[in-house]
């Protein structure tokens, strides 16, 4: 006998805005993408921090330069990539000594860190600001 193939015409859904994710791939999907924005800051990190070490009167520059309130509101806004990062790699952490591994554990520990993130961004902001 031979056997059969079965072929699905299957409809392909190309458009991604439509496709709902469930919120344990939003968060690691973000977790991915605070990680790569994290990445690209560590130049600018590093050149802050040398201009700094450099002279005392770049260091009251750089002060002066970060007592802005655009570059106060860059600041808050780089904030959310740093906790969200942290709070979802601790996640992750957990996750492989399988802690919170059930489907509704895994759901309710990422809403955990999307509220934690925002909470942390404002704290932030206020401690800034």
């Amino acid at each position: 006998m031979a056997k059969k193939t079965l072929i699905r015409n299957r409809p392909k859904n190309l458009n991604l805005f439509t496709i709902r994710l469930p919120i344990n791939a939003v968060v690691s999907i973000l977790h991915r993408m605070s990680g790569m924005v994290l990445f690209l800051l560590i130049p600018a990190l590093i050149w802050a921090l040398q201009t700094s070490l450099s002279s005392e009167s770049s260091f009251d520059r750089l002060g002066a330069m970060f007592r802005h309130w655009t570059l106060k509101l860059l600041l808050i806004g780089f904030s959310w990539p740093f906790f969200h990062h942290l709070y979802a790699g601790l996640r992750h952490l957990g996750q492989d000594v399988h802690w919170m591994t059930t489907l509704n554990k895994a759901r309710f520990s990422s809403r955990i860190v999307l509220v934690l993130g925002a909470c942390s961004m404002l704290g932030f902001a206020y401690y800034i600001w």
